[in-house]
Order: C-alpha cells, then sequence, then structure tokens
C-alpha cells in the first residue's frame, strides 16, 4: 500500500480559454474539477497504475465534502482529517493559444492543535500497513515549519521509505531527517543548494551534494527535459519523448506517484525512472489534473531514455 499525504489539499479547477487577457473578461470553454493538492495527484496516478493508495491529510467544510466525493477511484481509501475550516480551491486557466498555464493557489486555512494531534495519531495507525509513504506540498498554517520531519522520522522508526516533495522551510527542515526520495524542480532545488544551478551541470552538482548529505535518491525534474536522478548506483537522466502538450499540471507529482510505484515493485532504479517519467510524460496528454490513459503509458514507456554516467 502506497501511503500519500496531502497537508495542504485544494479542490483544483483547470479553466481551459482561447487566449488570456488580463483585465478583461474571460469566457470559459471548458471547466474540470478535480481533488487536488499535490498528494492527491500522487494517489490517483498510483490507484491508475493498479496499486492499493491510501489518502490521508486534512479537509474542512463544504469545499471537503464536495472534495471527497471527487475521489472516485475505487483502490484509493480516504483517510483524513476533518476541520472545521473551508478547504481552500486552485485554479489553473489555460491558454489554448500559448499553450501555457497561469495558476491561482488560495494559502489553505490554519489547522490547530486539536486537529493536528487527531492527524499524527491516524498517521501512526496507518503506517504498519504501508510499504512506502509520500510527503507532497505546502503545508496549511497552525504547524511547524519541522512537520514533515516528524512524519519522516515516525516512518523510518518501522523501516517505512518516503518520497517528499514540496519546497522552501518544509523542505530544509526535513532533509535532516533524511527522506530515501526527495524531488525539487530546478526552482526548488536552488532554493537549498549552493553555486550555479542555472545548468543541468550545475543542477547534477547540487544534487550530488545533498546525496552526499544523505538523501538516498535526490531527483530534480526537468520540465520537457525529463529529470536527473543522483543516487549511490550513478548518475541518471531520465529524457522524455516529445509530444503535444495538452495540461503540465500534475506532472511533477505523477512522476512522484512512477517513484512509488517502482518501489513498491521493486524496481531498479532505471525501471524506476522510466516509469516516473512516462506516467508523467502520459500525464502531460490529459485535460484533468494528475491523471493518465493507460494506452498513453504503454506507448510512452519505451521511448524513455535513462542514461547512466558515473558519479
Amino acid at each position: 500500500m502506497i501511503l500519500t499525504v496531502t497537508l495542504n489539499p485544494s479542490i483544483d479547477k483547470f479553466y481551459q480559454i482561447d487566449r488570456l487577457r488580463p483585465y478583461e473578461v474571460q469566457r470559459v470553454g471548458e471547466v474540470n474539477n478535480t481533488a487536488g493538492g499535490k498528494g492527491l495527484n500522487v494517489s490517483r496516478v498510483a490507484a491508475l497504475s493498479g496499486e492499493a493508495v491510501t489518502a490521508m491529510g486534512f479537509v474542512g467544510g463544504h469545499n471537503g465534502a464536495l472534495f471527497e466525493s471527487l475521489i472516485s477511484q475505487p483502490n484509493i481509501r480516504r483517510s483524513f482529517t476533518q476541520t472545521q475550516a473551508e478547504t481552500r480551491c486552485c485554479v489553473n486557466v489555460f491558454d489554448m493559444e500559448r499553450k501555457k498555464s497561469t495558476e491561482f493557489l488560495e494559502p489553505g486555512n490554519p489547522v490547530t492543535p486539536e486537529e493536528t494531534a487527531r492527524f499524527l495519531e491516524e498517521y501512526n495507525r496507518q503506517l504498519p500497513g504501508a510499504d512506502v509513504v509520500t510527503l507532497s506540498g505546502s503545508m496549511p498554517k497552525g504547524l511547524p515549519s519541522d512537520f514533515y520531519a516528524r512524519l519522516i522520522e515516525a516512518a523510518h522508526r518501522l523501516g517505512k521509505p518516503v518520497i517528499l516533495d514540496t519546497n522552501g522551510d518544509a523542505l530544509r527542515a526535513a532533509i535532516a531527517a533524511g527522506p530515501e526520495w526527495i524531488k525539487p524542480n530546478a526552482d526548488e532545488i536552488r532554493q537549498i543548494a549552493q553555486g550555479d544551478t542555472t545548468t543541468l551541470e550545475g543542477v547534477i552538482a547540487a544534487a550530488k551534494e545533498l546525496h552526499q548529505g544523505g538523501i538516498a535518491h535526490v531527483a530534480v525534474s526537468l520540465g520537457k527535459d525529463g529529470v536527473a536522478v543522483v543516487c549511490e548506483s550513478g548518475v541518471y537522466r531520465g529524457i522524455t519523448p516529445d509530444i503535444p502538450v495538452v495540461n503540465t499540471v500534475g506532472c511533477g507529482d505523477s512522476m512522484v506517484a512512477g517513484f512509488a510505484v517502482g518501489t513498491v515493485r521493486g524496481c531498479s532504479v532505471e525501471e524506476t525512472i522510466r516509469i516516473a517519467v512516462a506516467v508523467s510524460t502520459a500525464n502531460a496528454l490529459t485535460k484533468e489534473t494528475g491523471s493518465f490513459r493507460m494506452e498513453d503509458f504503454n506507448r510512452i514507456l519505451p521511448q524513455v531514455k535513462v542514461i547512466r554516467s558515473d558519479l
């Protein structure tokens, strides 16, 4: 079972428009609502890949009820902690002419100490049944900056591997706890690394530094250029095939799901990277955030190139 944690979930609204014109009335051509937040994207993609998932996090109010109703995959079990505050909404406006997105992300309401305590109790109850834990996204107000680190330490006490995908202070605080995987993008690694990370060489050097500091797998997502992974067996480049992009939101989360699926199935590093890049690429072919079609995945998987070099 893959245990996914989304501390700051949202209802994600995808608006498709012909062309984004700021300060004008916009006519939306198509709308899709999904249960969002980075960890829910991980949950859906892992479930569509055939894995059992337990999804955790904080939800509340009328939005929280709608959020849970949008989780339709039969192999995602919901185990959310209820809050008094409303679950947030986030909007992705996709410009069809430019093939680019503009996102509006609400911050999320604070959680109380009592709600936090209930979440931790449920998290510790779910951990024994987990094969891997994913921790994704931002944290709502009311949680300490080291909260992810605490979740990692609890998982490690039971020998459970952790995949972390966050940024800023939460990432800095969690690194010391030694998650098995981290997945910063090129911008996020600049927040935590020394040196010039504006080039691929600089990104890989920063990833090597983090790996040497105790992170077993440092995977830096590179958008259309795939991913660079530094681990004990070397430096890997996972290169995605060129595709017509529909929606890039959720591609990084799909990659995390691929890493989790590969971990649960005991795949090699190379095959895990191949799965992660293929499912991330397949996600970009769908309008729904954090989703893919298996026929797309099966077509893309053999096209993914994985190149290895020594550390």
